[in-house]
């Protein structure tokens, strides 16, 4: 059965302003990564049909065993939809041999104005089962905690 993760997170900052992070290059490799982690863009398209490559490696490789390698997650991300500043929708593939972490994830940004800030929203839909549901909502939690810092230091 497909799974669903969803979190949900008020950033101190105009919609306008947490969806150019959510398409800038060297905005997504600094709050992306998710704590414990670092990340770097290989390739970057941001438009419809377009995506990026990112290479996330795990700071402490002891019991981070990765998707793609030790300590090492790969995945490709595909721009479905981008609906300024309202809606980015992605699609993740993970670069792994095991079959638990393969299929295409979306990945679905709302943003919602809310008082002087943006409600992000989070929904992940079928998430493969090979991603564990209370680390991985811990980690796009993590991710919205950094982009709510990387974006309310720039305001």
């Amino acid at each position: 059965m497909a799974r669903t993760d969803r979190v949900s997170r008020v950033i101190a900052a105009p919609p306008a302003a947490v969806y150019g992070a959510l398409l800038d290059r060297e905005s997504v490799e600094a709050w992306l990564p998710p704590e414990g982690m670092r990340g770097r863009v290989e390739r970057w398209d941001p438009r419809p049909g377009g995506g990026f490559r990112m290479v996330l490696t795990y700071l402490d490789p002891a019991g981070s065993p990765g998707k793609t390698a030790d300590a090492t997650d790969v995945v490709d991300i595909g721009f479905a939809d981008l609906v300024p500043p309202e809606r980015v929708v992605q699609r993740a593939v993970f670069e792994s041999d095991d079959p638990s972490y393969a299929g295409t994830m979306t990945m679905t940004w709302q943003l919602a104005a809310a008082g002087d800030g943006t409600e992000v929203t989070v929904t992940a839909t079928d998430v493969p089962p090979g991603i564990d549901k209370e680390a991985h909502e811990t980690g796009i939690a993590s991710s919205l905690a950094h982009l709510a810092s990387y974006v309310e230091t720039a305001a």
